[in-house]
């Protein structure tokens, strides 16, 4: 989960997380990430009918996000610093914060835009929501890996590299993400 992925890498559970996992500043200090993989911006899932287009419709209304992730720490300074008054509400998962968004408890979902587009996807409603406001943010995901390991880091690199120059990695997000699965 967004709140256990870190934890998860720094005491050695697992080597490598292959996620929507933002590399920043504040992550570097304890763990690696290989080289960037995709660039997301964070903006709002929300019903069409709802008349929301943007960041001040959202004044005074509960917003979900997932706990422990980038778009949450986003969200809670976007909200102090436009004062928009917003209550927000922060789910364990990505289901959990659809669910949340569904049931009318939240007027918006904000989020990685990839991650708001996976859960149109699965949505046998996805037409009655849109992806609405500018972008609060933009994002680059790499891999994220053990801090200590310069060796294993530099054969993520050496294998990721290839298969972004080389076009591969173009083909697998379109066979994955621009076409009917």
């Amino acid at each position: 989960t967004p709140l256990s992925r870190i934890p998860l890498i720094v005491n050695g559970t697992i080597d490598l997380e292959c996620g929507s996992t933002t590399n920043n500043l504040t992550r570097q200090k304890q763990i690696s990430f290989s080289d960037t993989t995709f660039v997301i911006g964070t903006r709002m899932l929300v019903k069409k009918k709802s008349g929301i287009k943007d960041f001040p419709d959202v004044v005074g209304k509960n917003v979900v996000t997932i706990a422990g992730t980038t778009p949450e720490q986003i969200l809670r300074e976007v909200n102090i610093k436009k004062g928009l008054k917003m209550n927000i509400i922060s789910a364990k998962d990505h289901a959990e914060s659809f669910l949340t968004l569904e049931t009318g408890r939240a007027a918006a979902l904000f989020m990685d835009d990839a991650l708001l587009y996976g859960q149109l996807a699965k949505s046998p409603d996805a037409k009655d929501y849109e992806i609405v406001g500018e972008p609060q943010s933009f994002e680059a995901y790499a891999l994220a890996i053990r801090k200590d390991d310069p060796d294993f880091k530099a054969f993520v690199d050496e294998t990721l590299v290839p298969i972004m120059k080389s076009g591969k990695a173009a083909e697998i997000y379109k066979k994955w993400f621009m076409s009917p699965i």
